[in-house]
């Protein structure tokens, strides 16, 4: 008879972690983020690429998992998320799911629309967003405001949830001259606080706001009540935070942004870093403002 419990136990290349008890675990959904918003409990996210990494930032205790078109960058060696397809997208997207579902993970899968995947028509947007809800992606998040509104409106209205991206948005990048602060003067900040409120009327349920002023960061979040804030250079003041896991474990490929901590620095492992930004963002300790803010 052959003894199964070795396999049973495990592969040959390693293990997902266990998922934690049952009962200590609610799915993540938009109805749950709600309430963790009114509570006044920080909402955490963070990239995540494959089966593995997803699967210990569920176990740590991840709310939000981003595909991001940073895998881009941190994944291809590309010089920009310019580069990103669609395909490569929805492969990352089933990875990462599968993850999940390995371990019973409970987390909120955003999975980004790539740079010229949602720009031609709403009806183009509405095909790359089906390819990433398809493969498993609870939502999808797109940059840009202004002409994004109506795009974002006609995917909720088809039950597609949306999350938007204001500020610094790395696949314009080159027409927005560099990685530079978003907002920052009087015209500035009201053509954000526009884009956001139009954003949030059209049915965006989350708002990346990336190197936005902290003190315009927190006062849209009070603005938005409907659509939930989340900030990566943006101050503590937003609804939640989030960062590329290989910035906050310090093995990315170049200097770390200004709005980056090392949780890796005394964590002892990936865990360890990923649980240590969890707690720093619930009790308010990262982001501080004085060091990673504008």
């Amino acid at each position: 008879m052959t003894d199964t419990s070795a396999a049973a136990a495990g592969t040959p290349y390693g293990t997902l972690p266990p998922a934690s008890p049952l009962p200590q675990r609610r799915p993540v959904s938009l109805p749950r983020l709600a309430q963790m918003r009114e509570a006044g409990e920080k909402i955490t996210m963070l990239t995540a690429y494959d089966a593995t990494f997803a699967a210990v930032a569920d176990a740590a205790g991840v709310e939000c998992i981003l595909v991001g078109d940073s895998l881009g960058m941190v994944c291809q060696g590309l010089p920009s998320t310019v580069g990103v397809a669609l395909d490569t997208m929805a492969y990352h997207t089933e990875s990462v799911v599968r993850g999940l579902q390995r371990v019973q993970g409970t987390a909120w899968v955003v999975a980004d629309l790539p740079f010229a995947s949602y720009h031609e028509s709403r009806e183009q947007a509405l095909r790359s967003a089906s390819r990433l809800m398809q493969a498993g992606a609870h939502m999808v998040k797109l940059e840009g405001g202004g002409w994004t509104a109506p795009t974002v409106q006609f995917l909720v209205e088809r039950g597609i949830p949306v999350c938007a991206h204001l500020g610094l948005t790395p696949q314009t990048v080159h027409a927005l001259g560099g990685y530079r602060v978003q907002g920052k003067g009087d015209q500035a900040a009201q053509q954000l606080r526009r884009h956001a409120l139009e954003l949030q009327d059209a049915g965006a349920a989350m708002l990346v706001l990336e190197m936005v002023p902290a003190v315009l960061a927190s006062d849209l979040t009070q603005a938005l009540p409907r659509c939930h804030t989340i900030g990566i250079g943006a101050g503590s003041g937003t609804a939640g935070q989030v960062l590329v896991m290989h910035d906050m474990l310090g093995i990315n490929l170049g200097k770390n942004p200004k709005f980056v901590r090392d949780f890796m620095q005394g964590a002892g492992s990936v865990r360890g870093a990923i649980e240590a930004y969890v707690q720093a963002v619930k009790n308010g300790s990262f982001p501080d403002n004085a060091q990673h803010a504008w």
